[in-house]
């Protein structure tokens, strides 16, 4: 006899025990099965049509399942994994969704015999302290300023996605990136803010090619008055303001009223000479360009240009912050409170140049800019924009070997040997969570796997050889080539991976298969939308075989 599943009231939907184990573990596996051809070198692309049909090719993990429109709670949780990823590490947000759908997998069979979810989760918890130990014992630390190492490490990370075939060119922007942004935080660490200080501007147009790294930064923008005001300055004192330079208008409504017409000309006078100052005061300073992230009236553009001045204004606050870190300028609130100390000098040359049918300003050749501008060109938006998602995950990737210096080696090599070593200390726990912690160790091999499939290899084969090299420890570098399915070491084929990637994706994968497996009740408050005119719905009692025909995903 089944247990009843519950519908309280009409609004509240209630189901429970192991069927609602297994109809998260099938939602997990379905999400997991979308994004599995998308793991390797040889891996598919997908073409998603998004919400306001556009079109996305892509074979990003993370790129794929944002667009998903999925009703089940479980496989949502699933999708946030991937965003938690590349959030964190910005690489490996396709394994994370593989290794947590196949704990999951594993984990059925122990809750058909009845396990209680504690104790599965407990011995995964356990797998997962030993795995993070074989990492820390195979990890090996390099250099993070030897330029070669992390060119080679870059280019493997980014060799699964669609730009490797351009070869060195997104790792080498990304490497020169998020080295001139990086800062020092003491203690020999650095770190590096992507979000804030470097900008990716993709401009249509020209070949992929002629994309590079600015010593400086550049913004869509031209001056205030392109036939009075220099479109090229070499060496320019700039100045940044985020205040206005035009009149303040009253914050609310103000009536004055006037007996004299020659009070009328005095307040006429008033506005002039108001703005006159707020222009001496900063022409005080002798500047080259000014650049005002509010507006710049007529007269004051007049009273700038007049003294050979360049101006800019409505500019985005984020693009001032970058100007101001690239050539030392600090950002003033008002005119009258400027320094000299203010005044930015680092920049070598400011310039306007015509992009298309575009101006964009570049303000480059700084002496040590602590940010700067990847400037992509490409013959299509779509190639563009598949071009800046894997220029991010390659920066992140730089970013992490700056950040913690550590490698391990990939094509699956890590995961082997995190599961030929689990599988070994199998034999020593004790108690009922043995079999799921061996369980957890079969599971790891889910990525090797996955990139032994997308090669179009004899899968079984591979990983027989691959679990026999590693079962007696020889080398724990042994792993497939995702480009031709060989069984090679990855420390001569140069196949590596960040520690942090591995080490986040182990975290998230196995803590989020162990929220999941401890769901025992869904419980839904959504109200179901009724027909015009029907009366109140009435409460009914449905079986479980009802609760398990709703759909998991969409068609």
């Amino acid at each position: 006899m089944h247990a009843p599943v519950l519908v309280l009231k009409d609004s509240l939907k209630r189901e429970s025990g192991t069927k609602v184990h297994h109809a998260n573990i099938q939602a997990s596996k379905a999400v997991a099965d979308i994004i599995r051809t998308t793991l390797g070198p040889r891996s598919m692309l997908k073409m998603l049509l998004d919400a306001s049909g556009g079109i996305v090719v892509t074979n990003d993990g993370n790129a794929i399942l944002r667009e998903l429109d999925i009703a089940h709670p479980a496989a949502k949780s699933m999708i946030e994994l991937s965003r938690t990823q590349d959030e964190e590490v910005g690489d490996g947000t396709t394994s994370v969704i593989i290794l947590a759908g196949e704990m999951l997998h594993v984990a059925e069979a122990f809750i058909e015999k009845n396990y209680h979810p504690t104790v599965i989760c407990r011995a995964y918890n356990k797998a997962l302290e030993d795995a993070i130990a074989v990492l820390d014992k195979i990890a090996m630390v390099i250099d993070p300023h030897d330029r070669a190492t992390l060119l080679g490490l870059v280019k493997s990370c980014i060799g699964t996605k669609f730009t490797s075939q351009f070869g060195d060119l997104i790792a080498d922007l990304a490497i020169d990136a998020t080295s001139t942004v990086g800062v020092d935080i003491g203690q020999g660490l650095r770190d590096v803010d992507i979000k804030n200080y470097i900008k990716v501007e993709k401009v249509p147009g020209g070949q992929l090619e002629d994309s590079r790294v600015l010593k400086g930064v550049m913004f869509n923008k031209d001056v205030v008055a392109p036939g009075k005001m220099r479109r090229k300055i070499v060496n320019p004192r700039i100045i940044l303001l985020d205040s206005p330079l035009e009149y303040k208008k009253g914050e609310n409504q103000t009536n004055a009223e006037l007996l004299k017409e020659e009070d009328w000309n005095l307040l006429l006078r008033m506005e002039e000479e108001y703005i006159e100052e707020i222009c001496m005061q900063i022409l005080k300073f002798k500047p080259d360009l000014v650049i005002t992230e509010k507006g710049l009236s007529d007269l004051a553009c007049h009273y700038l240009s007049k003294h050979g001045v360049t101006a800019i204004r409505r500019l985005r606050k984020t693009d001032n912050n970058r100007i101001a870190k690239a050539c030392g300028a600090v950002i003033v609130n008002r005119p009258d409170e400027l320094q000299e100390s203010d005044v930015g000098t680092g920049a070598g040359l400011f310039e306007v140049k015509k992009i298309g049918d575009e101006f964009f300003a570049f303000i480059v050749d700084c002496e040590d800019p602590k940010a700067c501008t990847v400037l992509l060109r490409g013959a299509s938006k779509d190639l563009l924009n598949e071009v800046e998602r894997n220029l991010q995950d390659a920066m992140s990737v730089a970013r992490n070997i700056i950040k913690n210096p550590k490698l391990v080696p990939g094509g699956g090599a890590t995961e082997l040997t995190v599961s030929a070593t689990l599988k070994q200390k199998s034999s020593s726990v004790e108690g009922i969570e043995k079999w799921p912690y061996e369980a957890a160790a079969i599971a790891f091999e889910a990525i090797p796997r996955t990139l032994a499939q997308n090669c179009g290899v004899n899968v079984i084969r591979t990983m027989t050889a691959l679990q026999g090299k590693h079962a007696n420890g020889e080398n724990a570098w042994i792993g497939i080539d995702g480009n031709t399915g060989a069984i090679t070491d990855m420390k001569e084929g140069k196949i590596w991976d960040a520690y942090n990637v591995k080490a986040q994706t182990f975290k998230t994968a196995i803590e989020a298969a162990c929220m999941l497996l401890r769901i025992d009740d869904i419980v839904s408050g959504i109200k179901k939308k009724q027909a015009p005119g029907s009366g109140p719905a009435k409460s009914k009692i449905e079986t479980e075989a009802d609760a398990d025909s709703e759909q998991i995903l969409p068609d």
